[in-house]
């Protein structure tokens, strides 16, 4: 509630205070004031109507995409609540002034219908921000009912003020305020700051750099002043994670000392410019430094993962995954199978990006032999003699023709094999040896057909650990060593391009001094006329 009440505060006093001045320069000149009130009511129309409109938005989305939504709402929120912070700190002193000194100018000019469009524009502007920073703040805010109560009693608090103002009954000190109300802002836009990271985190979009740093349970009890101080006010959760806090102190410092750095030790002339080159320097050595030394990635290597026999056949092997192709070994008999990457399809494996190939089962490595013995017989039927063969009547040998069916499929990522499964039925067609017709009958050969075999669970699940570490460390190096130190050489050349700007305006300053510090003319010594001289 709190933080809503000083967000509609703090923007609707700033609509406030112009559309009052405003009002008051258009009635002193008899000028009506209806054009103002269409464009204020307008204004405010359309800034509810945004507000609404990406609620609405937001809660239509599926779950994921609401928590992408929160973070760009978040995002954007920051940067109006701050850019608001700044410009305040800087022109609140003489906000009155500028803005009566505009009035005044625009109705000497006979533009009445200007100030009006001032005051639609002014109340646009601010509605819009308070609606997407109070949007960003309801979602994580721990009651609805409560934040919207917070922002309207702020909302109606400017509205008296600025009334107040305007009637010249109340006397407001707007540095003051905006000063102090500056500081409040400063803590809940750093929460947003850190409540964004988090539904980035949950939307999918940010997974390093989510080690948890502190334990705060002990602090924020759901019930408490404290939880609803630092979860509902200022958005710390109870467990804070380590991009969450760099994010958090990274907003928090450097606009705290922006605006509350003593005005007589801040830099002047060209030490402006010295401190931005030294901050850009120092921007840059962290990003180097960062890309320089933190640990690389290397490619997960595992040893041959384990199969078995999965059609009820006692047998065991290992199966190892090279770059082209899988090499399956089954009760001594050995298989490579080729695995074209062009033929590979992108899917999804217990929630791992993986590549699937799906094959024809393949069979073993020896040549299947078209004349079986009674004895092989019963040993490719796993010791048993087939339904409708009789050793008296049937004593073979027999003819044999073979009949392959069924599929291999192979899952890999990071070039680890994460599973392989192949279901297989291989028909066997008997004739002669006593046969008074065909038999058929399925076997399990894997040294001459197809056999059904699949990954070890064990297997399976040691490879999934080891791509899932590979992952989360391909992701830590991604955002430190890649797209941190590019933020922050970004924002090493912004920097820099300031200072630039600020030397030459010291320069500048230098060659053509004005005020006090310019030096004075000094008159010419007149020259005594001869007769003066004379005397």
């Amino acid at each position: 509630m709190l933080p809503t009440l000083v967000i509609g505060l703090r923007e609707g006093l700033e609509a406030a205070l112009i559309v009052g001045i405003i009002a008051a320069f258009l009635r002193k000149n008899g000028k009506s004031l209806t054009p103002m009130w269409i464009g204020v009511a307008v204004a405010v129309a359309l800034s509810i109507a945004v507000g609404v409109v990406l609620r609405v938005i937001e809660r239509a989305l599926p779950q994921a995409a609401q928590e992408g939504m929160e973070s760009v709402i978040g995002a954007v929120a920051v940067v109006f609540v701050t850019g608001m912070i700044v410009w305040m700190n800087t022109h609140s002193r003489g906000l009155k002034r500028e803005l009566e000194a505009e009035a005044s100018e625009a109705i000497n000019d006979g533009h009445a219908y200007a100030l009006a469009g001032m005051a639609f524009l002014a109340v646009l502007k601010e509605g819009f921000e308070t609606s997407v920073f109070l949007l960003a703040t309801f979602s994580a805010s721990t009651s609805m009912t409560l934040a919207a109560t917070g922002a309207v009693i702020g909302v109606l608090a400017a509205v008296l003020i600025g009334i107040g103002i305007y009637a010249g009954s109340v006397k407001l000190n707007l540095s003051t305020f905006f000063r102090w109300t500056g500081g409040f802002l400063i803590l809940v836009a750093a929460g947003l700051v850190l409540t964004a990271l988090r539904t980035a985190h949950e939307a999918g979009w940010l997974n390093a750099g989510q080690q948890a740093v502190l334990n705060l349970s002990a602090v924020v009890r759901p019930g408490t002043v404290q939880s609803s101080l630092l979860t509902g006010v200022l958005g710390i959760p109870a467990d804070p994670r380590l991009i969450e806090v760099i994010g958090w102190l990274a907003y928090l410092v450097p606009v705290a000392l922006f605006v509350y750095w003593p005005r007589a030790r801040r830099a002047q002339g060209m030490q402006i410019a010295r401190v931005q080159f030294g901050i850009a320097g120092a921007l840059a050595v962290v990003a180097l430094g960062l890309v320089a030394f933190f640990p690389r990635v290397g490619t997960p290597s595992l040893p041959a993962a384990h199969i078995s026999s999965t059609a009820g056949v006692a047998g065991s092997g290992t199966a190892q995954l090279t770059r082209d192709a899988l090499y399956v070994t089954l009760d001594g008999h050995s298989t490579r199978v080729a695995l074209d990457p062009a033929k590979a399809s992108a899917t999804e494996l217990n929630g791992i990006p993986a590549q699937r190939w799906k094959l024809p089962a393949q069979h073993g490595d020896t040549a299947a032999p078209t004349t079986l013995t009674l004895t092989q017989l019963v040993e490719l039927n796993g010791g048993r003699l087939p339904v409708g063969v009789n050793p008296q009547t049937n004593p073979g040998p027999f003819d044999a023709r073979w009949a392959a069916g069924g599929s291999l499929e192979v899952w890999s990522a990071h070039g680890v094999l994460l599973d392989a499964a192949q279901t297989a039925r291989t028909v066997l067609t008997l004739s002669g040896g006593g046969l008074t017709g065909p038999r058929s009958i399925s076997v399990e050969a894997p040294q001459y057909a197809a056999a059904s075999w699949s990954l070890t669970s064990a297997s399976a699940q040691k490879a999934a650990d080891a791509v899932t570490a590979a992952d989360a460390a391909h992701a830590e190096r991604t955002l430190w060593a890649v797209q941190l130190p590019v933020a922050l050489g970004l924002a090493a050349l912004v920097t820099a391009a300031f200072g630039l700007r600020s030397r030459r305006r010291a320069l500048t300053s230098q060659k053509n001094p004005v005020g006090p510090t310019a030096s004075p003319a000094i008159p010419a010594t007149p020259q005594r006329s001869n007769s003066y001289a004379a005397q």
